[in-house]
């Protein structure tokens, strides 16, 4: 059996990755139910949102499920008491330092998978005592590394540091792409933007057809001096990049950012003064749908690929 499906029992290698403001309990039940391993994205819930998430998503599935914890949010101590009052088998960290969390976790009985963007922090997540790690390359959307590895890189040079199972991420959106991590030596794959326009995102029905219409080179990666975060180009991501180029330093970003500007644009649909947070595979996205056609329409393009690469190494071969 596949590492990662054994470690989350789990049909297909396919994890829907945690988005703020796009990943419910209703996209995560219906990964899990799907097959896949559905994630609630704790980095825009209050502990009380998220206790009522987690408890909407056992009643609506009896598949595993997990929770993506930023681990620099303000109220994490509150976040992880909710996770483990409500018994989330588990949780995927970001944003932060593992080592702070992943052993309180574990004793707990809970699975733990850090996000990361480098060899580095591949290294350090690994000796924590995580049990994966997700390798996310600089196509994926939202919060990023600076170091701007594409996934192409990323993936081989992390499998051949670590050990433990490696998830990629960035740029994944097709079963193609996912063969190709798979090639890169991946165990599976993370998606977020093809599932944030799925019909349970609960993204803003605005976001998602500006996504739809998204075109090559309509998203830029944004506000390295700060956390790196890629956008759609907007009236906030042009302010912004006008902010960049005049040299403005952390403090006038982040007064430039001010507070909610994510809710106001990816929950709220203000698609101009919002923050629109998705990757580069936006580009490529043309149509909303339920999750597990999203899912099966991967894992069949993923057939579908292996089965061409065995006849081309047949006529390689002969």
């Amino acid at each position: 059996m596949n590492s990662i499906c054994k470690l989350f029992d789990i049909k297909y290698p396919i994890i829907q990755a945690g988005m703020v403001w796009c990943s419910g309990w209703r996209l995560a039940s219906a990964v899990s139910n799907a097959g896949g391993l559905g994630i609630i994205g704790a980095g825009s819930m209050y502990p009380d949102v998220l206790r009522t998430h987690i408890q909407k998503c056992k009643s609506a599935t009896k598949k595993p499920f997990g929770v993506n914890v930023p681990l620099l949010y303000p109220n994490i101590e509150e976040i992880i008491e909710v996770i483990i009052e409500e018994k989330v088998k588990i949780v995927f960290s970001s944003a932060g330092n593992p080592a702070l969390w992943t052993s309180h976790l574990k004793a707990q009985g809970i699975t733990v998978v850090h996000v990361v963007a480098n060899t580095k922090f591949a290294l350090k997540a690994q000796a924590a005592g995580v049990d994966a790690i997700v390798a996310e390359g600089f196509e994926a959307g939202g919060h990023n590394g600076r170091e701007e590895t594409t996934t192409l890189c990323l993936i081989p040079m992390i499998r051949k540091q670590i050990q433990i199972p490696v998830i990629a991420a960035g740029g994944i959106g097709s079963g193609s792409a996912m063969l190709a991590a798979f090639a890169l030596g991946a165990d599976a794959v993370q998606i977020g933007s093809a599932f944030a326009v799925a019909e349970e995102s609960s993204a803003h029905p605005a976001f998602k057809q500006r996504i739809l219409s998204a075109a090559e080179g309509d998203t830029k990666l944004a506000m390295k001096p700060l956390v790196p975060v890629r956008l759609l180009k907007n009236a906030f991501a042009e302010a912004v990049a006008a902010a960049e180029l005049a040299g403005a330093d952390r403090g006038e970003l982040l007064t430039l950012l001010g507070k909610a500007r994510a809710k106001l644009g990816m929950f709220e649909g203000d698609m101009e003064n919002g923050e629109l947070e998705i990757g580069q595979v936006s580009a490529m996205l043309d149509e909303i749908k339920p999750a597990r056609e999203i899912l099966q329409q991967i894992w069949q393009e993923y057939l579908h690929g292996l089965a061409r690469l065995k006849v081309l190494n047949d006529e390689l071969s002969q």
